[in-house]
């Protein structure tokens, strides 16, 4: 995640604007997300950092990683003892960009998680994660119908979106308004779009879909980011960006 431009029209922010063949990230824009996602603070030192706690321990667990956008989290998973992750990605630039990074240590696909996963087998995967993905899908029920069937009994599922109250605070109106808003990635030309949505509407999906909650956070950067960039390490400290959540599949 980058600066933002304050609201014009429908203006937010969030960096992981990836899946649909509409939203994914091409060509240039898929080159700028690869390089600023490998060290900037909300990626790097917020988001990740979150997500990978929330995993624990991972080792011989077989993975997928949707959105899987430049492969550091697939990269993370596997220094940490993952068996295999299979990484899904709408696309082909930040493709390149994980099988740069990652050799031929994971399966990638170039899928559209508008659509069904048939290409995946029934409980298959152990642990699934979708980092700053979620919020990007019209077709959520769909989506978590099928992380249902991909996971193990017993498997986990890790999700991260953006901070319900940051959204609220962005684009003010109702809290509960939910609706498709665009943002700008300050400093650069790239716009992306999301869902706005409620905590009660997020949670609310996950429990229908038949997931039980373990857990929920609210990420901070980590104190090695203070050093790093402290004015963005502060803005962390006092203001919600992002919600992260570990459910598990009965």
């Amino acid at each position: 995640m980058t600066d933002i431009t304050p609201p014009h029209h429908k203006s937010g922010w969030c960096e992981h604007d990836r899946m649909s063949a509409e939203a994914a990230y091409h060509g240039e824009k898929g080159a700028y997300f690869a390089d600023r996602a490998t060290d900037n603070i909300y990626n790097a030192y917020t988001d990740r950092p979150a997500m990978l706690k929330l995993a624990g321990d991972v080792a011989g667990l077989r993975i997928l990683d949707l959105g899987c956008g430049a492969g550091h989290y697939a990269a993370e998973l596997l220094d940490r003892g993952a068996t295999e992750v299979v990484g899904v990605e709408g696309s082909e630039t930040l493709l390149k960009a994980a099988r740069d990074r990652l050799g031929d240590r994971v399966e990638l696909h170039q899928h559209d998680l508008e659509q069904p996963l048939s290409f995946l087998q029934d409980e298959s995967f152990d642990l699934a994660v979708m980092a700053l993905v979620y919020h990007h899908i019209d077709a959520r029920e769909q989506l978590l119908a099928e992380l249902r069937r991909l996971l193990r009994p017993g498997g986990l599922l890790l999700i991260s979106t953006t901070h319900p109250a940051a959204d609220w605070t962005w684009f003010g109106g109702s809290y509960f308004a939910e609706e498709r808003v665009e943002a700008r990635w300050s400093g650069s030309p790239f716009t992306h779009a999301y869902w706005r949505m409620t905590l009660e509407s997020f949670l609310g999906e996950l429990l229908s879909a038949g997931f039980t909650l373990e857990r929920l956070v609210e990420p901070r950067a980590t104190e090695e980011a203070r050093h790093i960039d402290p004015r963005r390490f502060d803005n962390t400290q006092t203001t919600p960006f992002f919600l992260a959540v570990r459910l598990r599949r009965p």
